[in-house]
């Protein structure tokens, strides 16, 4: 029997953490007496992955403090306070829409896989998804192999698997594992940057649902 995936990023996607994400590297920018992200725009403009480009970009020096430190350092800001956010309006509504259409639904995240399980549990989320799949370490590095690795185990055919994300890396997951992608600009990284990818790009959760099954387009 023919399943269809869709492959969900976690922060920035389905949980909204985007403005703690800011406070927590102004909080580490503040300590080193480097300038602050003064707005969202700044940050989505300047957040990239691998992370450790990001603390590049922003300005942290490596040889004063290593990035192992500023990334420690970071998450013992982050993580407690994640425990309190959000997730994006229509984030349950949609996940529920897929459950019922039949889709299988998988979460893939570049965090920590503890630091990810303890923020999904937070939510009523238990059913929703079919595997959980994240990173045994905090570095944030790439997810692309992860990607890959778990498609390939459940045999997926690549034309039924949806990515969806919030970031240039996400796209660049999709095609290193070779499934089709959408890309919500609501999250880590700026609209534009998401545009030039090429892939499709939306505002809001809601309109995977018409894009994914036009079924049900409105």
């Amino acid at each position: 029997m023919k399943k269809d995936y869709i492959i969900w990023d976690w922060n920035g996607t389905l949980f909204d953490d985007v403005a703690l994400c800011m406070e927590s590297i102004n909080y580490l920018l503040k300590k080193e007496g480097l300038p602050l992200l003064v707005d969202k725009d700044a940050y989505q403009r300047v957040f990239r992955f691998p992370i450790i480009r990001y603390y590049e970009a922003v300005g942290f020096d490596f040889t004063k403090r290593s990035f192992d430190e500023l990334a420690q350092d970071y998450m013992a800001y982050y993580q407690p306070r994640s425990l309190s956010q959000v997730l994006y309006p229509d984030a349950i509504d949609v996940l529920e829409t897929f459950q019922k259409q039949g889709y299988v639904q998988v979460l893939l995240s570049a965090s920590k896989k503890n630091y990810l399980h303890a923020q999904v549990k937070q939510f009523p989320l238990e059913g929703y998804f079919k595997d959980i799949v994240a990173l045994d370490d905090i570095h944030a590095n790439s997810k692309a192999e992860l990607a890959r690795s778990y498609v390939e185990s459940q045999r997926a055919n690549m034309k039924s698997v949806t990515f969806i994300g919030d970031s240039v890396h996400d796209y660049e997951v999709s095609c290193y594992a070779g499934g089709a992608c959408i890309l919500i600009a609501n999250g880590h990284e700026h609209k534009d940057k998401l545009i030039a990818t090429g892939t499709r790009v939306v505002d809001q959760l809601r309109p995977m649902i018409a894009i994914i099954n036009p079924a049900f387009a409105s």
